[in-house]
C-alpha cells in the first residue's frame, strides 16, 4: 500500500512536468500523434500556451530600453612630460688671456647682440696698433714719393724699387689689420640677444684663453623635448599644436608647435623623441623647467554607444539592433572608451534603434518592447 502511494505521487509529478513543458514549449508532433491530434490542435486548447513565442523559440516580448545609434568624434589626448632649453643659447668664453679690467655681467640682464660684456687689459695691444699704424704710414709715404718721381720722368726710382715699396705697403696694412683684431679681442661683446646668466668673473680676475665668462639664453622661444609612446605616433606632424603647463604658473596654458621628431623608436622605451617650440614672449618660462605637455586630435565621427549596450559571446563584442519589434545582434569592434561611453566600428547604420539596457537578456530574433525613450550616450 505504501509503495502504491509513492508510485501515484511519481506519476502525478510526471504529469505536472509534462503539462508545464507543453504549455511553455508546445507539444512535439510525435507525441501529439500518440494522443490522437496534431501539435497545433493541442497547442490551441489553452490560450496561455500561445504566449507570443517567436520563431526562435523565445518567450513573450522582453522589455528593453532603446536609443538611436549616434555618431560622434572622439578626442585623442596625449599627456606627457618634458623639459626645455632656450631656442638660442651660448656660452661666452675668453678668446685670449689677460686681466679683467671692466665688466657688465649683471645676472638676468637683457642684452642685445653686440652689447659690451667684459674688457681685458689691452695696453700691449694698443701699443702694437700704434706701431702698425706708423709702419703703414711710412710705407704709404714711400710709395707716394716713388710714384711722384716716376711721374716726373726721373730715372732714380726703378720699376723694381717701386714694386718693392708697394709690397711693403701691403704688408704694413696687413699688420695693421692684425693689430686691430688683437685689440678687438680684448673686449668681449654679446654674440646673441638674450638674458645673462650668473657669472663668477669679476674685475681683477685673470682669464686664460677658452675660460667660460657667462651664458646667454634667448628665452623668447623655448625648445621642449619629450617622449611620445608608440601608440600615439599618429599624433605627430610638424606644426602640430601642443599645450604646455607648469606648476609655477598654475592654470595658465602656453602654446607651441612640433618642430621635429625622431625617425625611429627607442628599442627599450618604444617611444620617439619629439621637439616642440614654445612661444615665451613675456619671458616667464625659464630654460630647464619641467613641463606637462598635452596634444589633442579629433577622429572622424564614429558610432558611440553606452557601455551597457555592449554584450559579449564567443565571437566577440556586439550590440543588439531592434527592427520592427525583433532584435538581431551586430558585431562591433571597440575603438575607444571614455567613462560609460564606447566608440565602436560596426555595420549597424547610424540612427538605428539599439538596445541600451536589457541587452544581456536577449537572444537572436527575440521580440522586444520599448520601456521608454533614452537620450543618446553622453547627452
Amino acid at each position: 500500500m505504501k509503495n502504491l502511494k509513492k508510485l501515484s505521487y511519481a506519476a502525478l509529478s510526471l504529469m505536472i512536468i509534462a503539462g508545464a513543458y507543453s504549455i511553455a514549449f508546445g507539444v512535439p508532433d510525435e507525441v501529439a500523434q500518440l494522443w490522437g491530434g496534431s501539435a497545433t490542435e493541442i497547442a490551441e486548447a489553452p490560450k496561455e500556451a500561445q504566449s507570443g513565442r517567436s520563431r526562435g523559440g523565445q518567450g513573450r516580448a522582453t522589455t528593453v530600453v532603446l536609443a538611436p545609434l549616434e555618431g560622434r568624434a572622439y578626442t585623442l589626448v596625449l599627456r606627457t612630460v618634458g623639459s626645455a632649453v632656450s631656442l638660442q643659447q651660448t656660452e661666452v668664453t675668453a678668446t685670449d688671456a689677460g686681466e679683467v679690467v671692466e665688466t657688465a655681467l649683471d645676472a638676468n640682464t637683457m642684452v642685445q647682440k653686440g652689447d659690451f660684456l667684459l674688457k681685458l687689459d689691452d695696453r700691449t695691444e694698443r701699443l702694437a696698433l700704434e706701431i702698425a699704424e706708423a709702419n703703414r704710414d711710412q710705407a704709404q709715404e714711400t710709395v707716394t714719393r716713388y710714384e711722384g718721381l716716376r711721374s716726373n720722368g726721373s730715372s732714380v726710382v726703378t720699376d723694381v724699387a717701386l714694386s718693392e715699396a708697394r709690397v711693403a705697403l701691403r704688408l704694413a696694412e696687413a699688420n695693421l689689420g692684425l693689430a686691430q683684431v688683437a685689440l678687438g679681442d680684448r673686449t668681449i661683446k654679446a654674440p646673441i640677444a638674450g638674458r645673462l646668466g650668473l657669472s663668477e668673473v669679476s674685475v681683477g680676475d685673470r682669464l686664460s684663453s677658452g675660460d667660460a665668462i657667462v651664458t646667454i639664453d634667448d628665452t623668447t622661444s623655448l625648445l621642449a623635448t619629450f617622449e611620445v609612446p608608440e601608440r600615439s605616433i599618429g599624433l605627430l606632424a610638424e606644426g602640430k599644436p601642443v599645450l604646455v603647463t607648469t606648476p609655477t604658473y598654475a592654470g595658465r596654458i602656453f602654446e607651441g608647435e612640433v618642430t621635429a621628431f625622431d625617425s625611429r623608436l627607442d628599442s627599450v622605451t618604444r617611444s620617439a623623441t619629439v621637439k616642440a617650440e614654445i612661444a615665451n614672449p613675456e619671458g616667464l618660462l625659464l630654460a630647464g623647467m619641467t613641463f606637462a605637455i598635452r596634444m589633442t586630435e579629433e577622429t572622424d565621427p564614429l558610432p558611440v554607444v553606452p557601455a551597457t549596450a555592449i554584450t559579449w559571446d564567443r565571437s566577440g563584442a556586439g550590440i543588439w539592433v531592434a527592427e520592427e519589434g525583433s532584435t538581431r545582434r551586430v558585431p562591433v569592434t571597440i575603438r575607444y572608451r571614455e567613462g560609460d561611453r564606447v566608440w565602436v566600428e560596426t555595420d549597424a547604420p547610424l540612427g538605428a534603434e539599439i538596445v541600451v539596457e536589457g541587452a544581456a537578456k536577449l537572444r537572436e530574433g527575440a521580440q522586444v518592447t520599448a520601456a521608454g525613450a533614452r537620450k543618446g550616450p553622453g547627452a
